[in-house]
C-alpha cells in the first residue's frame, strides 16, 4: 500500500476507501458555515487536507455520481489534478448544473480523490506520423453500435 503524509487542518476525518476494492476516497466540505450554491453558481470548497504525494503520482479529484444524478452537482474541472509538488490546500471546484439551490452543509461528502501513477513525455518532433486503421477519424467516427 502506498503511504502519503497527510495534514488534516479541518476538523472532518481523513478520507478513506468504503470498500476493500474502492478506486476513490470521499472528501468532505470543511466549512464554518454552510454554502448554498445557486443554479450555475461554481465555488471552490475546501477540504482541510494538505498531502506530499511520491514522484510520479497525482491525486484526481472527480465527482461524485450520487449528487450528480440526484442533485446535478459535479467537479467543474473534472478530474482535477493534485500534483506531487503541490503543497497547498486541496480545494473541489463544484457547480450546480440543476434548477435549484443545493447547499452544502460541513461534513459533506463533495468530491472523491482517487490517487493515480502518471508518467512525464518528452515530445520528439517529427515530419509525419506513422498510418492506422483509424487514422485521422475524430469524435463519432466509429460509429454508433
Amino acid at each position: 500500500m502506498l503511504k502519503i503524509k497527510i495534514i488534516n487542518k479541518g476538523h472532518q476525518p481523513l478520507p478513506q476507501y468504503a470498500t476493500a476494492q474502492s478506486a476513490g476516497m470521499d472528501l468532505r466540505a470543511n466549512l464554518e458555515e454552510p454554502i448554498v450554491l445557486r443554479p450555475m453558481e461554481r465555488r471552490l470548497v475546501g477540504t482541510g487536507l494538505y498531502i506530499a504525494l511520491p514522484e510520479g503520482y497525482e491525486a484526481q479529484v472527480r465527482p461524485r455520481s450520487g449528487l450528480a444524478l440526484k442533485r446535478g452537482i459535479t467537479v467543474l474541472n473534472a478530474p482535477g489534478t493534485v500534483d506531487a509538488d503541490y503543497r497547498g490546500e486541496i480545494g473541489v471546484v463544484l457547480i450546480n448544473l440543476s434548477q435549484e439551490d443545493f447547499v452544502i452543509n460541513d461534513g459533506e461528502r463533495i468530491a472523491q480523490l482517487v490517487i493515480a501513477k502518471h508518467e512525464q513525455a518528452d515530445f520528439e518532433v517529427v515530419a509525419e506520423l506513422d498510418e492506422t486503421e483509424r487514422g485521422a477519424g475524430g469524435y463519432g467516427h466509429t460509429g454508433v453500435k
